[in-house]
């Protein structure tokens, strides 16, 4: 297995193009998968990668949002011969299924806040925001921007619990993480695991929303059973096509 890894898993920064085309004339791959978290690079970083990139749409690209950035990146990769599938094309049992994945079921109010999480993520696809929300009824409580979805839920946290984040949190908080209306699944795909089960229970959610068929749960069998445990229910829902 450590010799499979070395030659087909690596972390990568994909801003340092050179290094990462590097690894790839080494491994010759027949596709590219990438996956895991993806941090939004400082300026600096943007500068320092603009000299490896010729297309100046491309360019402007580097200095938008988070879909246009990996959007860009994908560019660059397949301008250098290389095919590029997302985790979804090739281990499709990794994504979370529609409807309940756990023992709890989502109540009224629970449902009120997934049906605005999801109008209002939608809307907000085209400016290329974030994957998530906290909402408590047709209230929203936070919006993921490039601190990504754990520090949201800490910001929520805060926000819904007060004062000082103790407090009894707003009725039927829900977290739901959808992709972004057109977004390029290949890469940045949503994502939740047990850490996230946790993170949204700490910041008063009773239950998590997430896009069917279109998001990784990482570690099914132990994010379902904290959901359980948590009280928490857990639940794909339609994305829109």
């Amino acid at each position: 297995e450590r010799a499979m890894r070395r030659r087909a898993d690596a972390v990568v920064d994909l801003l340092d193009i050179p290094g990462t085309l590097r690894i790839l004339k080494e491994w010759a791959p027949a596709a590219v998968v990438p996956a895991g978290g993806v941090t939004r690079p400082s300026p600096a970083a943007l500068l320092n990668a603009a000299h490896a990139v010729r297309n100046r749409d491309i360019l402007k690209s580097l200095a938008g949002g988070d879909d246009r950035l990996l959007r860009a990146v994908l560019s660059l990769l397949e301008e250098n011969g290389h095919r590029v599938l997302g985790v979804h094309e090739v281990a499709p049992d990794l994504l979370g299924r529609l409807g309940r994945l756990g023992r709890v079921e989502p109540d009224s109010d629970a449902t009120l806040s997934i049906a605005t999480g999801r109008a209002m993520l939608g809307a907000l696809s085209p400016f290329d925001v974030g994957q998530a929300a906290v909402v408590a009824g047709e209230r929203v409580i936070a919006v993921e921007g490039p601190e990504g979805t754990d520090r949201m839920l800490a910001r929520a946290r805060a926000l819904n619990r007060k004062p000082f984040g103790r407090g009894t949190p707003a009725k039927g908080t829900v977290l739901v993480k959808l992709p972004k209306l057109g977004q390029d699944l290949r890469i940045d795909l949503p994502a939740i695991g047990p850490r996230t089960v946790r993170r949204a229970a700490e910041a008063g959610c009773v239950g998590i929303a997430i896009g069917a068929g279109h998001t990784l749960v990482i570690d099914r069998e132990a994010t379902v059973t904290a959901a359980d445990a948590a009280g928490l229910f857990l639940i794909g829902v339609e994305v829109a096509p």
